[in-house]
């Protein structure tokens, strides 16, 4: 007993202070592609190599419209490797949690020659809004609604609708001293009649459609639900087919999307931290503000 209180005072507070403080991730960490599409000679290759279709084409005579929905993406990287002329690049950016899944989509549309490289961009269209990466904003936000309406907690349900297990391991880890999630009165709960948050992860398979059906409605309102993963959001690697009805939102409305396969726990918590504030806003509306 007295070795275990020794080495607990040898080393000390592990916690991060994030998400006051800038997370810190491995150099070989593959976060958000970039798309230079200035830059970009030929989307082909990147579409073609791309394993979930985040990267899709839609030629008309010589014209093409260029669709990247990072809700797609699985942050494998084999876009930039396919892509010779450098235009894109994998970056370490992972605080792309939004509560429109519209802000997760690019569109870049570009006139072609002859052999269907693109010869001039034209109009370049954004998601409708912004995503919040102002993460001590959304943290202190959090932190009030969790402390003024919440009374001071929030409970969450965490259902695996089909996934791989990838999400669960990140999600687990924000339990640990490191990540410590307890610290903003946030915990994980058994039963989804004590829940506030139903956090979804892999996509909706039909064996689990009743299951997640059921969570949902035994939860009291408000209640809020977030996506995880890019199969929560799309249907990620497995899509939509005889066993999977796809993302989460195919069956319950969503209300926070946290892209990322899997995302990592900062990324977990940015997006869990955005979807308190989506609670407060249901509360205040609850209550007639």
């Amino acid at each position: 007993m007295f070795k275990i209180i020794q080495k607990t005072i040898r080393t000390g507070i592990v916690t991060k202070a994030y998400p006051a403080e800038l997370a810190h991730v491995s150099e070989h960490f593959r976060g958000r592609p970039h798309f230079d599409f200035e830059k970009w000679t030929d989307a082909r290759p990147a579409a073609e190599v791309c394993p979930t279709g985040a990267i899709s084409l839609r030629d008309s005579h010589d014209s093409r419209e260029v669709t990247v929905d990072y809700g797609l993406c699985v942050f494998c990287g084999l876009c930039a490797e396919a892509s010779s002329d450098k235009a894109v690049r994998i970056t370490q950016e992972f605080e792309l949690a939004t509560k429109n899944r519209r802000n997760l989509v690019l569109t870049a549309e570009y006139t072609l020659n002859a052999d269907h490289t693109h010869r001039q961009l034209g109009t370049v269209r954004p998601g409708s809004g912004n995503v919040e990466t102002d993460v001590k904003i959304v943290g202190q936000k959090a932190h009030e609604t969790i402390r003024k309406v919440l009374g001071r907690s929030l409970a969450i349900r965490e259902v695996d609708a089909g996934s791989c297990n990838g999400c669960e391991v990140e999600i687990v880890a924000l339990n640990n001293p490191i990540h410590d999630i307890e610290r903003f009165g946030i915990q994980f709960v058994a039963s989804p009649r004590h829940a506030d948050m139903l956090l979804v992860t892999g996509p909706v398979t039909r064996n689990m459609e009743l299951a997640l059906l059921k969570t949902y409605r035994a939860m009291p309102e408000p209640k809020v639900v977030v996506a995880v993963g890019a199969c929560g959001i799309s249907g990620g690697i497995f899509g939509k087919n005889y066993a999977s009805l796809g993302g989460v939102d195919n069956v319950l409305p969503v209300d926070v999307y946290i892209p990322g396969c899997p995302p990592r726990p900062q990324a977990l918590l940015h997006g869990i931290l955005l979807a308190v504030g989506r609670l407060g806003e249901k509360l205040y509306h609850e209550r007639g503000g």
